[in-house]
Parts: C-alpha cells; sequence; structure tokens
C-alpha cells in the first residue's frame, strides 16, 4: 500500500510541499464518482474526501444516494466510473479478490442492521475476523475483545448471544467488532435508524467518544444533534450530489443554499 506520509520526490517548492501535505492528509477520496443501478443515475459525479481524524457526518432525504456512496467507498458496491483512494491507495475494478481484502479490511464498516452472526456468542462475534485477518491468537483476540467492550459499557455480555440483547446494545457490540480490526477509517451507515428511540443514545455516545479520541470517521445519519455536536465537517447530500459542505454551525445557521435550508427547516421543526 502507497505510504502517504513520504515527501514527494521533487517536491522542492512552498506549493509543491503543500500539495504533497495535503495529500498526505487525505484517508479517504473520491473522484469524479458515478453509480448506476440499472437506468437510475444514483451517484452524479461526486467529490469526496476525508482528512485522517476527521468526522464527517453526510445527511439528507432518504434516497438521496448517501447510503451507495459509503458503500461504494468500501467497494460493496462497485462504482460505475470514477476513482476511490483509501490512504492513497486507489481501489479499481481491476483489483484481485485479495488485494481488495487488503484495502477493505482497513475499514471498519458499521451497518444500520448490525450483521451480528446469530450463532456466535458476543465475545466470538468481536475476535473471528481478527482471528482469521489479523491472525491474531485466541487469546489475544479474545483479550482485546474484552477491552473492547469494556469501551461500548458491555463488559457483562461477552457470553451472551445477539438474541439475547437489546437493539443498542447490539449496535455497540457491532461497533466493537469493527474497532477489533484496528481499522484505519469508520464507516457507518445509519447506524442508529434501526433503534428505538430510548437506545439511540447509548450508540450515540460510544461514536462522540471514538470522535472525541480523533478516529477517522463518515457517519451517514439522520440524527441531527450528533452532525451539529460531535462531527468537524457536515456534507448535505441531494439528488445523488453534495449540494453543500462545511463547518457544523455553518451549514446548521447559514446554509448557502436554498435546498439545504428547506430540508433543515422541515428536519429540525419536526424534532
Amino acid at each position: 500500500m502507497a505510504n502517504t506520509d513520504l515527501p514527494t520526490p521533487g517536491a522542492t517548492s512552498p506549493q509543491q510541499a503543500g500539495a504533497a501535505s495535503s495529500d498526505a492528509a487525505l484517508m479517504i477520496e473520491a473522484r469524479g464518482l458515478n453509480k448506476f443501478f440499472g437506468e437510475r443515475h444514483v451517484l452524479k459525479d461526486v467529490n469526496f474526501s476525508v482528512k485522517r481524524g476527521e468526522c464527517v457526518a453526510v445527511i439528507g432525504p432518504s434516497g438521496s444516494g448517501k447510503s451507495t456512496l459509503i458503500r461504494c467507498i468500501n467497494y460493496l458496491e462497485t462504482p460505475t466510473s470514477g476513482v476511490i483512494a483509501i490512504d492513497g491507495q486507489e481501489l479499481t475494478s481491476s483489483l484481485t479478490h485479495a488485494q481488495l481484502s487488503f484495502v477493505r479490511r482497513e475499514l471498519g464498516m458499521v451497518f444500520y442492521n448490525f450483521n451480528l452472526f446469530p450463532h456466535m456468542s458476543v465475545l466470538e462475534n468481536i475476535t473471528l475476523a481478527p482471528m482469521r485477518v489479523r491472525k491474531l491468537t485466541q487469546d489475544r483476540a479474545q483479550e482485546q475483545g474484552r477491552l473492547l467492550l469494556a469501551k461500548v459499557g458491555l463488559s457483562d455480555k461477552a457470553d451472551a448471544y445477539p438474541g439475547q440483547l437489546s437493539g443498542g446494545q447490539k449496535q455497540r457490540v457491532a461497533i466493537a467488532r469493527a474497532l477489533a480490526m484496528n481499522p484505519k477509517a469508520m464507516l457507518f451507515d445509519e447506524p442508529t435508524s434501526a433503534l428505538d428511540p430510548e437506545l439511540v443514545g447509548e450508540v450515540l455516545r460510544v461514536m462522540r467518544e471514538l470522535a472525541e479520541e480523533g478516529r477517522t470517521m463518515v457517519v451517514v445519519t439522520h440524527e441531527m444533534g450528533f452532525a451539529r455536536s460531535v462531527a468537524d465537517r457536515v456534507v448535505f447530500f441531494d439528488g445523488g450530489r453534495i449540494i453543500e459542505e462545511g463547518e457544523p454551525e455553518q451549514v446548521f445557521t447559514q446554509p448557502q443554499n436554498e435546498r439545504t435550508r428547506t430540508f433543515l427547516d422541515r428536519v429540525l421543526h419536526a424534532i
């Protein structure tokens, strides 16, 4: 994988040095991204980037392409055209399965519907991938798994099965499972949308703590409070395009685009 922390050869001028530094700061980059499902054009020439240590909240109406964007970033969906790079490594359709797996394992993915294995205990769910992919020993994987369960407030659930957990607990296990791979970035696809309202807070608390630790995060969310108070940057998506992006206070209090203003007026007044 490309080491983007190394200086670019021949970058002798301040402008060149600045460009190299800017490139090195990017953990995720999408350029000219398009995605079609049949005749439906879901992503339209999207340019999207996330810096190391940055928490980016992606908001917008249902069906706007937010989840498709995040699924294309780790190639759960194959882009129709465009370029995606993770930590300097470009993902293309020509990558072998092994090469794609190598890059994809650097992205922790948390889905709205948990995706836990129901026949495995909580600890087994967390330790499976580190043992198979990272080649951790069982003892080391279990030690790490128990530390992560403590981190998400579920130390007492190591031997429980997913069917014995609440939705909020399942999602916290899913976050611990993603963290167990020690990913370079975390991707969240509407992680609270399947939860009862009283369970949302416990998941957002864990996500807030991850952001405060400086983890690189992309969060597709309908939780406007989280986007406004936790994210470093907010991206408003509509019709398959990025309509507006900026610091949370600017986007929420002084949106520059009429479509952004209309969306936020409707969503915030409905809360």
